[in-house]
Formats: C-alpha cells, sequence, structure tokens
C-alpha cells in the first residue's frame, strides 16, 4: 500500500494491497515493468551514453540481483526460491559465473606457484577409465 508521504507500508501477508500499481491504481502488468523500465533506461542514458546501447530489460535486473546474491553467500536453494524457480536448473541459468568469480578462481590456481602445464594421467588412472 503507497502512503502519501511515505514510501511504504508494511504490507501485511495474504492481503491483497499492492506495492507496485499501474495508472488507474491496478496491478501491474509485465508490459507495464517492462515500459517503466526502458523509460528509465532512456532518462538514464542521458547522463551514460553508453547506456543507450544497452540492452536493459527486467530480466537483467533478476539476473544482477541473483548474482549479487551468489555472491553474497546465499544459497542457491534460496536464490532459487527467491526468484521464484520450482527447479535449481532454472536458476543456474542467471548463476553462471560472472568476470569478478572467474577472477577470483584464476587466482587460486595461479596461487599453487606452480608453472601450467598439461596434465598427464598416470597409468593408474587411464586403466580405470578404459574399464568403465
Amino acid at each position: 500500500m503507497l502512503v502519501h508521504g511515505k514510501w511504504l507500508v508494511v504490507i501485511v501477508r495474504g492481503t491483497t494491497d499492492l506495492v507496485f500499481t499501474n495508472a488507474r491504481g491496478g496491478q501491474l502488468s509485465a508490459d507495464g515493468v517492462q515500459y517503466i523500465v526502458a523509460k528509465h533506461v532512456t532518462a538514464a542514458a542521458v547522463g551514460c551514453p553508453t547506456l543507450a546501447s544497452k540492452r536493459v530489460t527486467p530480466n537483467v535486473f533478476r539476473h544482477t540481483a541473483a548474482m549479487e546474491l551468489l555472491l553474497a553467500g546465499v544459497d542457491r536453494t534460496v536464490i532459487a526460491l527467491w526468484l521464484g524457480h520450482e527447479s535449481i536448473e532454472t536458476t543456474q541459468i542467471y548463476l553462471d559465473a560472472n568476470l569478478a568469480m572467474k577472477e577470483e578462481a584464476l587466482a587460486k590456481v595461479s596461487a599453487l606457484g606452480k608453472k601450467p602445464q598439461r596434465y598427464k594421467p598416470d597409468d593408474a588412472l587411464l586403466a580405470f577409465l578404459k574399464a568403465l
């Protein structure tokens, strides 16, 4: 429920109060959300011209929120629930490693102090694999 002079009053679970409404006070549709995002991206592009060439959609915000939760250490199953996914496999689409995570992983690998080389399995491993 939007209250004049205040941002938001706590919504009681089970009520039909809407947090975000359309121009007529009804439920905001998917098209309405896309319209609002596009309007604000256009306005923001005035101060940040490179934004005009980027594809910013409501889904970009979902992906960003999922990645921020992941980087904050939130469990993937919790993120899946938060996004409303029935399956963690669906959530995995949002959680593909971003550049910061990749750099962190590479830093851990290079910290071993060994020169990178091609892996050569020993005979026991090769025999095990051949037996499969």
